[in-house]
């Protein structure tokens, strides 16, 4: 009797140290799981496990532009490829923040503060804080990746002396460069002013004596028309279908070479006129100052994978855009090259904000 209670007593113990053991087993996977699974959003909308990140709410693409400008057509552009090839899944809207030479748009973002909200910009973004015009630097935000290479032009009216730019250039030097006038959209300092100077001073012309005026209203075909300015440096998208039509003569477009098209490949580079100089006009995309690698490497992806699409080769090609991919941190080290060229054109002109 007390063999047969002492093995029922043995086998109880048994089973109870199994069950112990398979609710300890239990535990302890649940426990990995909850801890791997979390999804508490931090102070940005990231989640615990900082190796991946998602959008939470809809994401809204910033131009800080008027409509029509190329920030406002790249950001269209980039949500509708986004959205209608389903690379991104959460709404996607466009706003305008025109502004200040786009200093309106760059303060709204800054103020904001948050990873769904994210920007387009090109050189003004470098240029406007350098001449002083903006408080806000390219530093006080996150490069998320570039997408394009956009160009620019420099026309005359159809009756211009000059057929060439290094014929204007030459010009320039033999007499007073102030007599010639040059009309661009963008303010003193910003763009279309830059990007001639930098021509200019890469042929030789004495650039302190150049005369250059705004037309924000976007009218520097009008003025080169009537004879109110001389030269409209702007982009070459700005002007193809004038010059298509014949209402202005093209001097030079700022590609390293000539761009595809039966009109734009008719257009000689600077280069090919002996004027050692190119002009791209990157076009790409910023978040607020505080995103995580994570969120950056969300942004990242989806716009690399745009960038190969058939879609975006598509709109690229109909825009008499270039593929310029660059991710964060190739994007980080160009910016920065190119903020100090910027830094030494705007000091020749004396117009570096100290």
């Amino acid at each position: 009797m007390r063999k047969v209670l002492a093995g029922s007593l043995f086998a109880l113990m048994l089973v109870v140290l199994a069950a112990c053991g398979g609710g300890d087993s239990e535990s302890t996977e649940g426990n990995g799981s909850n801890d791997g699974s979390s999804e508490n959003s931090g102070d940005n909308g990231e989640s615990s496990s900082e190796s991946s990140w998602t959008p939470e709410s809809s994401i809204e693409i910033v131009a800080p532009a008027g409509a029509g400008g190329g920030w406002d057509t790249t950001a269209r552009m980039t949500a509708q490829t986004l959205t209608e090839e389903g690379i991104i899944e959460q709404d996607m809207g466009v706003v305008n923040k025109p502004g200040a030479g786009g200093a309106v748009g760059w303060s709204y973002i800054a103020n904001q503060n948050n990873p769904h909200n994210i920007f387009v910009s090109s050189s003004p973004l470098l240029l406007v804080p350098l001449n002083g015009q903006s408080e806000h630097t390219y530093e006080d935000f996150t490069p998320i990746a570039n997408v394009i290479a956009d160009y620019g032009a420099f026309v005359a009216a159809p009756d211009a002396k000059w057929d060439t730019l290094d014929e204007l250039f030459q010009d320039m030097k033999d007499g007073n460069a102030s007599d010639i006038t040059v009309v661009g959209t963008s303010a003193p300092g910003s763009m279309d002013h830059i990007q001639f100077i930098r021509f200019a001073r890469a042929a030789g012309v004495d650039v302190s004596n150049i005369s250059y005026v705004s037309d924000p209203d976007a009218g520097g075909v009008t003025q080169v028309m009537n004879g109110s300015a001389d030269v409209f440096s702007t982009g070459i998208g700005d002007v193809t279908e004038q010059i298509r039509s014949g209402d202005v003569k093209p001097l030079a477009v700022t590609s390293e070479e000539r761009l595809d098209g039966e009109t734009l490949g008719e257009i000689p580079t600077a280069k090919e006129q002996g004027i050692d100089e190119t002009f791209v006009n990157w076009r790409g995309f910023f978040g607020p100052p505080d995103m995580t690698e994570a969120q950056v490497t969300y942004y990242e992806n989806k716009l690399k994978e745009m960038s190969d699409s058939e879609a975006f080769a598509d709109i690229r090609e109909n825009y008499a855009w270039d593929e310029m991919y660059m991710d964060s941190e190739e994007y980080q080290t160009f910016l920065e090259e190119e903020n100090e060229v910027f830094k030494d054109i705007l000091s020749d002109l004396g117009m570096l904000e100290e």
